[in-house]
């Protein structure tokens, strides 16, 4: 088990309507400064699907397709315990503080990328944002009950609030 802090700033602006929260980037997102950084994840896919988009190849190109479409994008957890990747592992939570995001944007919805994302949040933000969120599937490659139709089918109902 290693401390981390996670150290990739949010993404939103003030027309973002819905927020997307994650539990802790991975290995490979810590190490590219970037979410969803592991290849075989398939959220970039996923929000390029929903939006009729094409699949975003830059940190850049996936910046501008979430403000575009007016996506907000963070994690749940400031700093934790955690061993590589392994959301299962997450011990000595640190919630980031949502509320920034909040304050300078239209928030409409919270959504969930994943069971842990979305049982973090309800311990340790939802009473204090009195917003309930909606848990989507993991778009996690260790999510093999889902393939990427059934992700883009339960995902689009984030067009619901945007």
């Amino acid at each position: 088990m290693e401390k981390v802090n996670h150290e990739i700033p949010p993404i939103y602006d003030e027309n973002s309507k819905i927020l997307i929260l994650g539990s802790f980037p991975s290995v490979k997102s810590r190490e590219n400064q970037f979410f969803y950084h592991h290849p075989q994840n398939r959220f970039w896919k996923v929000m390029a699907s929903i939006f009729n988009e094409d699949i975003p190849a830059t940190i850049e190109d996936k910046k501008s397709l979430l403000i575009i479409n007016k996506v907000a994008l963070w994690d749940v957890i400031k700093s934790c315990e955690i061993e590589g990747s392994s959301d299962s592992s997450i011990r000595n939570v640190v919630p980031n503080d949502i509320n920034l995001i909040l304050e300078k944007s239209n928030i409409q919805q919270i959504f969930c990328n994943g069971n842990k994302s979305y049982s973090l949040y309800k311990k340790y933000l939802e009473k204090d944002t009195g917003i309930k969120s909606i848990s989507l599937p993991s778009t996690s490659p260790a999510n093999a009950r889902f393939n990427l139709d059934m992700l883009v089918h339960e995902w689009r109902v984030i067009l619901d609030f945007i």
